[in-house]
């Protein structure tokens, strides 16, 4: 993680150069007359542009541990504080969203690959087909004409009530849903066909104990893994949703400040997501050895 950690940073901060001298960001800060070569200069040294590229790599690295981004240019903020502030409208979409996609992709799959080629398997592959066939921005503008402005039953935009999280949650959380189904109903497959599970079989476990603690429990780590970087994508993938919901959070505020050329954000919320993935991926390492009693961690 720390090793992976320092090549984001670095390739953040290449990046950040690579754009060009950010003193043109801050051009707006002078008057709209021309800037004099004085000034320039003296913004080059509050910025450190005047040192080697390494140097402005640890100085840029330096103030990053300790939280300084750079203040916004749209905000007029620092960019830590920023995020903070949008980082709750999002957390709150995404945990509805995640478990939305859990609740739902999980029993259909498993559904799926219990009864497969039956009318329950086919109804649930073509959920999946539909799901990861169909854009978010699509089913967004399907969803708000249908519910919103056709039947008038559910509001168009902005955070409030738990009205306003449903065509969101099911916009954010039918691709992902549709995926775990596919996912955790081949895993389930294979593993009903395994001789572990024809030999609980033989010696007359309930069917309802074979699928959920002998089947069930034996396929999950590919779905573990996906669900945990399903997490992470929840909470950097929010951008289209976000914005056609007119959502206040990270993927509304990344949209923004890309759009406001706002670079110190920009390189924040990089950061910010790229240690969310970590974090995650993580965590998902941590559970393979709770659930699978096949992997165990040396102490």
């Amino acid at each position: 993680m720390i090793l992976v950690m320092v090549l984001l940073t670095m390739i953040v901060f290449g990046l950040s150069h690579a754009t060009g001298d950010p003193r043109y960001m801050y051009m707006s800060e002078y008057s709209t007359g021309s800037t004099s070569a004085e000034m320039w200069e003296a913004q080059g040294k509050r910025l450190g542009l005047d040192k080697p590229l390494y140097i402005q790599y640890g100085l840029w690295l330096g103030r990053s541990l300790k939280g300084d981004f750079g203040t916004s240019l749209t905000y007029n903020k620092n960019s830590i504080d920023v995020i903070s502030e949008g980082l709750t409208g999002t957390l709150q979409l995404t945990s509805v969203s995640f478990v939305f996609a859990i609740l739902l992709g999980v029993p259909l799959g498993v559904l799926s690959a219990v009864k497969r080629a039956t009318f329950w398997d086919y109804l649930g592959r073509s959920f999946a087909l539909i799901g990861q066939s169909a854009p978010p921005f699509w089913i967004a503008i399907v969803c708000i004409f249908v519910f919103a402005v056709y039947l008038g039953w559910l509001p168009t935009s902005r955070r409030g009530d738990w009205t306003h999280y449903v065509l969101p949650v099911i916009t954010l959380g039918w691709m992902p849903a549709s995926a775990l189904l596919r996912l955790v109903r081949s895993s389930t497959l294979e593993v009903l066909d395994s001789e572990f599970v024809k030999l609980a079989k033989a010696k007359g476990v309930s069917n309802t104990t074979v699928i959920w603690k002998h089947a069930f429990r034996n396929s999950l780590i590919a779905p573990l893994t996906f669900t945990m970087v399903l997490l992470a994508g929840f909470l950097t993938g929010t951008v289209v949703t976000e914005t056609v919901f007119a959502w206040p959070g990270l993927g509304r505020m990344a949209v923004r400040a890309a759009l406001n050329m706002d670079f110190p954000l920009i390189t924040a919320l990089a950061m910010v997501f790229g240690l969310m993935f970590l974090f995650t991926s993580f965590i998902a390492d941590v559970i393979y050895g709770l659930v699978d009693p096949r992997i165990r961690y040396d102490r």
